[in-house]
C-alpha cells in the first residue's frame, strides 16, 4: 500500500507499517489492533520515551512494545487455527538427553554468504525486495539452508520477508542460538550438536513445508541427528 502521508487517516498511518508506505516490521502489529488501541499504545511509548530523557532503562520500552506486539498478533494467530494440528505426535527420547545427538533448525531465513537459497528466481535479494515480494515467498516451497556448526559469523546473512532481521543481523545467536547449545555439549547436558545446522524462510506456503517434511527428516537422519531443537521465528 502506498500512501499521501500528509492525507492518511490515523487507520491508513498506523496500518501502513505493515508492508505500505511505512513498512517497519516490529511495527507491522498495529495493523492488528483497532485505531483506539493504537492510540493507546502510542501514548504510551511517547510517556515511555520521555521517561528516557532522565537516563532510565530502555527496558520498560522494549516490554511495552513486546506486550502489544503479543495483542496486535492474537487476532491474526486466532485467524490461522487450520495450521494447529491437535493429533502430533508424542515421541520420547530414546537415550538420556546427555547421549542424543542434538540438530538446531530455525525458520529465521539464515543463509551461508554466496549460497542463497531463497527458491525465487533473483539474484541477491535484499531485504527490501524480499519484503516487497512477501506474497511470492507465502506462495513459495521453502528450501533447507545447510550451515557448518562452526562458520564464523561473519560469513552468514539473514533475509526474511516477515520479520525485522535487524536484530539477527548484528548478532545471529538471537535465531540461530549455536553458543547455548555449544556450551550444552561442553557441559555434558546433550550428547553433541549436529555439525551441520539448517536454516529456511518460515514465511512460505505451509501445506508445501508438510510436503518437504519427509524428505528434510530423511537429511537430519542420514546426519545422525536423533532430536531437533526447533526454533521458530
Amino acid at each position: 500500500m502506498t500512501t499521501d502521508s500528509s492525507t492518511d487517516s490515523f487507520e491508513e498511518f498506523k496500518n501502513s507499517f505493515s508492508y505500505g508506505s511505512r513498512t517497519d516490521l516490529s511495527f507491522k502489529f498495529l495493523k492488528g489492533l483497532s485505531s483506539e488501541e493504537a492510540g493507546e499504545f502510542l501514548g504510551r511509548v511517547l510517556q515511555e520515551v520521555g521517561e528516557l530523557f532522565d537516563g532510565t532503562s530502555t527496558d520498560r520500552l522494549i516490554d511495552l512494545v513486546y506486550e502489544w506486539q503479543v495483542k496486535g498478533y492474537q487476532p491474526k494467530a486466532a485467524a490461522k487455527r487450520p495450521y494447529v494440528y491437535e493429533d502430533r505426535p508424542f515421541t520420547p527420547l530414546a537415550k538420556p538427553l546427555s547421549e542424543t545427538s542434538i540438530g538446531l533448525v530455525t525458520s529465521s531465513g539464515h543463509f551461508v554468504t554466496g549460497d542463497d537459497q531463497s527458491g525465487l528466481d533473483q539474484d541477491d535479494m535484499t531485504q527490501d525486495w524480499a519484503i516487497a515480494r512477501m506474497n511470492d515467498f507465502l506462495r513459495a516451497v521453502p528450501v533447507l539452508s545447510e550451515i557448518p556448526k562452526d562458520l564464523p559469523a561473519a560469513e552468514l546473512r539473514v533475509r526474511h520477508p516477515g520479520y525485522d532481521i535487524r536484530s539477527v543481523s548484528h548478532d545471529p545467536e538471537v535465531a540461530l542460538p549455536r553458543l547455548p547449545l555449544e556450551q550444552a555439549q561442553e557441559d555434558g547436558r546433550i550428547g553433541r550438536l549436529s555439525p551441520t545446522l539448517y536454516s529456511f524462510v518460515g514465511a512460505c506456503s505451509q501445506g508445501r513445508l508438510k510436503n518437504e517434511l519427509d524428505d528434510w527428516i530423511h537429511r537430519w537422519k542420514n546426519q545422525g541427528i536423533e532430536a531437533l531443537f526447533l526454533v521458530p521465528v
